[in-house]
């Protein structure tokens, strides 16, 4: 329930009080005769009489006491309504009153009550009186007329101590009612002006009745202070009258402002990225994008600013030719639909090849509230790079494919990063196995099963494994089939190492370079 309720609600039940307590002031007139009762003799008196928690009798002054009660639940849930708040120990001393046989309580306050409860033969009579005689009252019925004060009283209480603004206009805009804290806002307008009730907002004639809910906000000057404070103003009308109020919206207006600021600094942000931005909201309709995405895809600001869909968005980029091209329509809508869906689940990332040459790394991404972002980005000079150096190392590997020696390349970590033709051709290797990684522990285990026992393979272990100046050396092994190996070692940049292996005939003289490491040499 908003205030705006309950203020109606609290005006409708003042209303509804001035109007019981001027009924209750006013002589009796014609008067319909009342059905019989036990108490029909005592009609000044408030009396009733209850079996356990059914009521089965009262006076004229007691049912009109139990029909001032908002309880649904009975008589006796009424009756506590009205007694517990004036007499806390009613219920705790009424359920000893069939040991006690009566019991006396009397309420506190400048007008006191007492409440006199009896128990004969298994029922129970209770009575209320007040301190005053019955003769003083305004009406016959002093106790409901009290109660009706009392909730005049908690009404105005309500009203002058809710923390927003009240009041009443007549059909001139005078003001005829103000709550409290209009008046404290409005003490330093009241040195200011004559007026027992100044105007602290602009009339609010020009408001539809039709719509009362509608609000309009309004800011005004505190006279004291200076500051500005805003409000949330809402009339609802009373006849020829308007019952207006006002609800504090200074911090409403602080979070709109600030939301502006957050949003303008985003706008800024989005707006230096390389990056095409686009954002559609769970209607997928577009609702931001950024300068970059007008680049990358060529609709025009214009179209982007229409809050395209999804689907028109993506078919306005297939007629600019800046997706890829589907090979019919039918496929094209059911891979966007799949597109929509895995951006929604935040699995898209595709590469995407135009037809004009340019290629586009587009990612979907989830957002709170079944939104989803797209990110465009121009990838066509890496992907030139990429290709350029793919190119290089096929030349590379071309090249020392045609060599006759067998070249393998060690890195620093002792992987097999190259080898050629004549290395897989050597050593056994078939093509299928070149991509599997193979350290030097594992070449040279190889190396060493297919040649005769030589110390060579552990220098060759040694001078690859070395960190540091290392210099180029030679050294040679036979293998099984009795042809002399000729093995170069020679370091590369970064600490890799680059071994030769040529096959000589054994019609060829040895002229072979012993290793030129010193340390090897002292092994």
């Amino acid at each position: 329930m908003t205030w705006m309720h309950v203020l109606t609600i609290v005006g409708s039940s003042l209303i509804a009080a001035f109007a019981a307590l001027i009924a209750l002031s006013a002589p009796p007139r014609g008067r319909k005769t009342a059905q019989p009762s036990l108490f029909s003799d005592q009609t000044s008196a408030c009396v009733m009489l209850f079996d356990r928690e059914d009521l089965l009798d009262a006076s004229v002054s007691g049912r009109t006491l139990l029909s001032l009660g908002k309880s649904e639940d009975g008589p006796w849930s009424r009756f506590l309504e009205y007694a517990v708040p004036r007499f806390p120990e009613f219920e705790e001393k009424f359920a000893c009153l069939p040991a006690l046989g009566r019991i006396v309580l009397t309420s506190s306050g400048p007008q006191p009550l007492t409440l006199r409860a009896e128990w004969r033969g298994g029922l129970a009579r209770i009575s209320l009186t007040g301190a005053r005689r019955e003769s003083d009252a305004p009406a016959s019925d002093a106790l409901s007329y009290r109660a009706l004060e009392e909730e005049v009283e908690m009404l105005r209480n309500i009203v002058d101590h809710a923390p927003i603004l009240a009041w009443r206009e007549d059909a001139n805009g005078a003001i005829t009612w103000r709550n409290q804290t209009y008046a404290k806002l409005a003490e330093g307008a009241d040195k200011a002006s004559h007026d027992a009730a100044p105007h602290l907002f602009p009339l609010s004639g020009d408001s539809d009745p039709s719509h009362p809910d509608e609000s309009r906000r309004s800011s005004i000057t505190v006279p004291e202070t200076g500051q500005s404070r805003w409000f949330e103003r809402y009339v609802y009308p009373q006849g020829s009258d308007r019952l207006v109020f006002a609800l504090p919206a200074d911090s409403a207006v602080q979070a709109e402002a600030s939301l502006r600021t957050f949003i303008q600094t985003l706008t800024k942000t989005f707006a230096q990225l390389t990056l095409g931005l686009a954002i559609f909201d769970r209607h997928r309709q577009l609702v931001l994008f950024n300068p970059s995405l007008v680049d990358l895809t060529g609709l025009s600001p214009a179209f982007l600013s229409a809050r395209p869909t999804l689907f028109a968005f993506l078919d306005a980029m297939r007629e600019t030719r800046m997706i890829p091209e589907p090979k019919d329509y039918k496929s094209w809508r059911n891979e966007i639909s799949a597109l929509e869906q895995a951006a929604a689940s935040g699995q898209y990332q595709d590469i995407w090849a135009l037809p004009n040459g340019q290629t586009y790394s587009v990612t979907g991404r989830p957002h709170p509230d079944g939104a989803v972002a797209f990110l465009f980005e121009d990838i066509s000079a890496a992907m030139t790079q990429t290709r350029t150096f793919r190119a290089e190392m096929a030349l590379g590997q071309a090249v020392v494919d045609s060599l006759d020696e067998a070249i393998a390349v060690f890195s620093s970590t002792g992987l097999l990063v190259l080898s050629n033709c004549a290395y897989a051709q050597l050593w056994g290797r078939d093509q299928s196995s070149a991509s599997r990684e193979m350290f030097v522990a594992d070449a040279i285990k190889q190396w060493h099963g297919l040649t005769a026992p030589s110390p060579l393979w552990a220098e060759a272990q040694t001078f690859i494994g070395r960190i540091g100046n290392r210099t180029p050396w030679a050294g040679e092994a036979r293998l099984s089939d009795g042809r002399l190996l000729k093995c170069r070692f020679a370091p590369l940049a970064g600490g890799s190492t680059l071994i030769g292996f040529s096959p000589l005939a054994p019609t060829e003289v040895s002229a072979l370079v012993p290793p030129a490491a010193p340390a090897l040499q002292s092994a």
